[in-house]
């Protein structure tokens, strides 16, 4: 299958940030690309004032996300924008489209409450785990930036079928950050014998990024700091060769993660 990752710098306007998307997704189109991911927070996004994401959010009927139905024809196209929640804050929600519709979503379990950071104070978390989708002869699961340092999302996502692991993130720059970002993405690909692809924005506040981990950690493909394309063809035949040489999901002593609780309250 091949796959592209869109890494974008954000701006403050949202219909600037759409004719961004709608580029990357094209120039992926032309490569191939039966895959689109685009990075985390895609909507609108202001440095220099934290609160402009909570103004700028929009239902997901709103015109950002019907802006990019469209282009999703011929694809399977997957990235994070914030949604009002009602209730004064916005849920962080993963949206997956293929062929013109909206076929899944997932609000963002783990919230960054860390490094000095406090994303509760605006955005309200998720109580369902991600959907796991098929395309193509792939299994595909989801998981939203700062999840990746769970692990249990990702086993969780493996033992539901998932051949690929997709990360849309703004993963913020900081004192070994970057490293933070390629450790964990490879862990998760490592330990579960799936492919992962992160795809990052890479504004003045984020470090980038985007990679393509193999099932046995390995980066295969990776850009730095500047706006463009990942794009990979990922083997099926690869992925199962790795499960058979090193069978972990199969030899694992634990069972499957669960969700501490299945309350839908703040």
């Amino acid at each position: 299958m091949r796959v592209a990752l869109g890494q974008l710098a954000i701006s403050t306007s949202w219909e600037d940030n759409l004719a961004l998307c709608l580029s990357q997704i094209a120039d992926a189109k032309a490569g191939g690309a039966r895959l689109v991911v685009l990075p985390e927070g895609i909507l609108a996004r202001d440095p220099s004032d934290p609160d402009h994401v909570l103004r700028t959010a929009q239902p997901l009927d709103g015109p950002f996300v019907s802006g990019l139905l469209p282009a999703s024809e011929g694809i399977m196209l997957a990235f994070c924008v914030n949604v009002p929640d009602g209730a004064g804050r916005f849920h962080n929600t993963l949206v997956v489209m293929q062929d013109g519709t909206l076929i899944a979503c997932y609000r963002k379990l783990h919230l960054y409450d860390a490094f000095a950071m406090r994303e509760s104070r605006l955005i309200a978390p998720g109580h369902e785990l991600p959907p796991v989708l098929t395309l193509d002869d792939m299994k595909i699961g989801f998981m939203t930036c700062y999840d990746v340092r769970f692990p249990e999302i990702a086993r969780y996502l493996a033992l539901a079928g998932a051949d690929i692991i997709v990360v849309p993130a703004a993963w913020l720059r900081g004192p070994g950050k970057e490293r933070h970002w390629e450790i964990m993405l490879a862990a998760r690909a490592l330990e579960n014998t799936c492919f992962v692809l992160g795809a990052g924005e890479c504004g003045p506040q984020n470090i980038g990024n985007s990679m393509i981990i193999d099932p046995l950690g390995v980066v295969i493909a990776a850009r730095g700091v500047s706006p463009g394309l990942v794009i990979e063809t990922l083997d099926l035949a690869q992925l199962q060769k790795a499960r058979r040489d090193l069978p972990v999901l199969q030899n694992r002593r634990f069972a499957a993660p669960a969700l501490e609780t299945s309350s839908c309250g703040a």
